[in-house]
Formats: C-alpha cells, sequence, structure tokens
C-alpha cells in the first residue's frame, strides 16, 4: 500500500510541527528552500512556506522531519539539526492559516497553539539537490528576494540565519558545507560576505585563509575564464577534528 495512503490513518498531532530551513549556496548567492501549499485559492492568502507539517503521534521530531522533506521536496538523506523552537501564542493567530490546516489534515477540533521545532540544513546548490518531487513546487529562492511567507515561517528563516552566523562565529569550518568539494578563495569570500552582511578586504581574507590549517592549498587552479585563473582550496575534516 502506498505511504501517502497508509498517512491517512495515522493520528496527527494538532499541537506539534517541524519545519525544515535549508540553506543553499550557488557560488553567488545564499538561497531557501521553499515550497507551495495545496488548496488556498485566496490570492491575498500567501500560499509559499517552509517545508514544514504536523507530526504524526506514532513518529518523534527527527522522523517526522525527514519525512515532511521527503513528501514535500523528494530530498532524502539530508542531514538536519535542530536550532530553534518557536511557540509565540500568536503563531496561529490567522484564522486563514488554522482553517487550512484543519482541512489538511481532516481535524476534528480547532486548531489553537502549535509548537514547531524547526530543523537546519546547509546543502550546495547543484546538481545532487535536485527534487523528485514536484507536486508542492520546491524551488531555491535568493534569501535577499524573500519577502513574504505563511505562518511565521520569515521569522523562522531570518532566526535561521542569525544561528548559522552566530555558529560561524565560533567555528567558521561551519560554512564549509555550502562550499563545492573545491572552491576558489573568491567563492569562500563571496560566502562570508554574504552570511556576515558585510564586506571584505580581499588581501586580508587572503591572509584569513592562511590562518586556517583546515583549509588547504591544491596544486590545481580554474580552466576555461577570462580572468586570472584562482587556485583551487579544500576542506580538510581531518584536521577541524585535531
Amino acid at each position: 500500500m502506498r505511504q501517502d495512503i497508509l498517512n491517512c490513518y495515522r493520528k496527527v498531532n494538532p499541537h506539534v510541527s517541524v519545519d525544515c530551513v535549508l540553506i543553499g549556496f550557488d557560488g553567488e548567492q545564499l538561497s531557501v528552500l521553499l515550497v507551495k501549499r495545496q488548496g488556498v485559492v485566496d490570492k491575498d492568502f500567501c500560499d509559499t512556506k517552509l517545508p514544514g507539517s504536523l507530526i504524526y503521534m506514532d513518529e518523534d521530531l527527527d522522523e517526522a522531519a525527514s519525512r515532511v522533506l521527503s513528501e514535500l521536496t523528494g530530498l532524502k538523506n539530508v542531514r538536519m539539526d535542530q536550532f530553534k523552537t518557536f511557540g509565540d501564542k500568536d503563531r496561529t493567530s490567522n484564522p486563514k492559516d488554522t482553517l487550512w490546516l484543519e482541512r489538511l489534515h481532516s481535524l476534528k477540533a480547532p486548531v489553537d497553539r502549535i509548537i514547531t521545532v524547526a530543523y537546519l540544513s546547509l546543502l550546495k546548490v547543484d546538481k545532487k539537490a535536485m527534487f523528485t518531487n514536484y507536486k508542492y513546487a520546491p524551488c531555491w529562492k535568493p534569501v535577499s528576494e524573500v519577502d513574504r511567507l505563511a505562518f511565521d515561517h520569515k521569522q523562522i528563516v531570518q532566526e535561521a540565519l542569525v544561528y548559522v552566523r552566530n555558529q560561524a562565529e565560533l567555528n567558521p569550518s561551519f560554512l564549509f558545507g555550502l562550499l563545492p568539494r573545491k572552491f576558489t578563495a573568491t567563492q569562500m569570500r563571496k560566502l562570508f560576505e554574504l552570511v556576515y552582511d558585510r564586506t571584505f578586504d580581499v588581501r586580508n581574507f587572503h591572509k584569513r585563509i592562511s590562518q586556517m590549517p583546515y583549509v588547504v592549498a591544491l596544486d590545481e587552479r580554474e580552466t576555461g575564464v577570462p580572468h586570472r585563473a584562482a587556485r583551487y582550496y579544500k576542506f580538510d575534516k581531518n584536521k577541524v577534528a585535531k
């Protein structure tokens, strides 16, 4: 029997949900993964949201996050970590939002307060992050262009970016999950500028790289570029562990 049919018989917890914040970097800009919610006909009703949903009574939070991400985007085996819980009493104050949830999950009782556990993952935006389920129109949206989202999802995205910045302050290697296997100093600097929302001096940033023992210079350079070929670097996880 198909999993979506089996899910129809599972009891939903109307008070707990999970939301997945996937931050991606394509070498030029930071983006966040968004989906469309079904059954929205009101043009004034925002239909864009983070991949998220209420959990089932018989699953734990990590299982729920993986299930929801897979059902809404097709992405599987994505490592996600809890980064914050959202429980403001006014999160479900919009009656259109609560009505949509009640209809979606066929809830008999009205939705009141919902606690959301938010998960975060940093991904490279490349062919490996291709979607296999387009029912909910998953897409990468530049963070700088995120304007209006359903529920309090815009706040969740903003809190996720603050969390990423704080983690990078403690350990800059936290950001290397966003970079390709081989990257240039320019790509790395661009990423840090986006995360910190500031401009770094090129010379000083190169000096900063030289002080990171886990950033290893390779004997390889860019090819087929109109400018001076830049050296490639790689991230050495073993040196971070030491």
